[in-house]
């Protein structure tokens, strides 16, 4: 069967509060919290963008999720013109009907939108690299009414865990489970390809009944069912890379992983050095100039980074600084005699003197003034942190104050 990129549709199922990810998903939706400098969910969009898909639809939930997408993505207008995508992807959003689970999610929207197509579902969370070519070729193949992109895990408790046969169907699908029950180590990546058929199992009265009772998880719910009806689904085996960014630990552990990963063109900035993964962002004059501060201070041993490390548009770096295996995100101040290793400091950010900061991560229009130290720690948007205060193991909800001289370990401010 032949098929294009253009015909694919993509829907994003993003509902949820991401209590997880909290205090970096108090006040924006978990797709969008800034990762590398960019929105968490570019990432996936963009590689599916560059192979040739055009629509996708965000099957968000909630006022907070609806309000942080459609600000950050718009229409798709700005997106296609930073990465130069033509003619430009469109993006559209599901009606303001509450989805019980995110297989409703893309019920929901496989109607509004009468897709008839092959449809890729993809969540929010997930940082996916595919090739879409061959994915939709091994699913039509096999004449799959679904198939789920697996990949091999070492901790799979978290996550759905499938059973294959030689022939690569899915025999058996457990959700989470328990201590030496799961069949094998190939988890759930969240990435499915449906077939249109899947429309009329929706909509069909067993399912219907499903979601009288508020079962329309695909994990949960419809993977296991549609197996139990011997419908056909398979599992697709990808190496690539994958990361379910759900808490601050993963996120952390995303961050490390691409900043070493992602091709050079990919980072979105200018190398500083040629041996060590350096990258500062920015394109316009200013920017250019600030940036060529950066890297002269970095020459002449004024500054010292170690690592792979990112540094956005418009930022100023003081003097003795020392930058590890971090991000620093557009329009931040670092000051004098800084420390940042393993962290993530978003925009807007305020560094102030003598500052350290490691495997944290500081969110927006963060304020932390000279002296202050803050270790495996989350700090939540627009929070000041007066003067040598010390905040470890510990998690900062949005607008708060931390006095100076505070000592905070291992506690949750709401």
């Amino acid at each position: 069967m032949k098929w294009s990129p253009e015909e694919i549709k993509v829907i994003i199922p993003i509902g949820g509060e991401a209590t997880r990810m909290r205090p970096l998903t108090v006040e924006t939706s978990k797709a969008t919290v800034r990762l590398l400098n960019r929105p968490l969910l570019e990432f996936p969009i963009l590689e599916l963008a560059k192979q040739g898909v055009k629509e996708f639809i965000f099957g968000v939930k909630g006022y907070v999720n609806y309000k942080s997408i459609f600000d950050t993505f718009k229409e798709g207008i700005g997106f296609s013109a930073r990465y130069r995508i033509k003619p430009r992807v469109h993006f559209k959003y599901q009606p303001r009907v509450d989805s019980i689970g995110n297989a409703d999610s893309v019920r929901i929207n496989m109607d509004y939108y009468r897709i008839d197509g092959i449809t890729l579902v993809i969540q929010g969370d997930n940082l996916i690299k595919l090739n879409l070519q061959d994915l939709i070729d091994y699913h039509l193949s096999r004449g799959s009414l679904m198939t789920i992109v697996l990949k091999k895990w070492k901790d799979v408790r978290e996550f759905g865990v499938a059973d294959l046969g030689e022939d690569m169907r899915i025999r058996r699908f457990v959700e989470k489970p328990k201590e030496g029950e799961a069949p094998s180590n190939l988890i759930n990546t969240g990435v499915y390809v449906l077939s249109p058929k899947i429309r009329d199992i929706f909509n069909s009265e067993e399912v219907n009944s499903m979601r009288e009772e508020g079962r329309m998880d695909f994990g949960k719910d419809i993977i296991p069912y549609l197996i139990s009806k011997g419908y056909p689904v398979y599992g697709y085996v990808t190496e690539s890379l994958w990361f379910d960014v759900g808490t601050p630990d993963r996120y952390l552990d995303a961050m490390r992983v691409l900043l070493e990963n992602l091709e050079e063109k990919e980072m979105g900035g200018k190398r500083m050095d040629q041996i060590k993964r350096i990258f500062v962002q920015g394109t316009s004059p200013d920017s250019i100039r600030r940036r060529n501060v950066i890297a002269t201070k970095y020459r002449r041993g004024k500054l010292k980074i170690e690592g792979s490390v990112l540094i956005g548009r418009h930022c100023q770096i003081g003097n003795n600084v020392y930058i590890e295996n971090s991000t620093i995100d557009n329009f931040s101040i670092v000051r004098n005699d800084v420390k940042i290793v393993g962290s993530a400091v978003m925009d807007r950010s305020y560094i102030g003197e003598g500052v350290i900061i490691e495997n944290s991560v500081i969110s927006r229009h963060v304020e932390i003034r000279g002296g202050a130290k803050i270790v495996g720690s989350v700090i939540g948007d627009n929070v000041l942190i007066d003067a040598n205060t010390e905040i470890v193991n510990s998690k900062i909800y949005p607008h708060k104050i931390i006095n100076a001289n505070s000592k905070i370990h291992d506690t949750v401010l709401t």
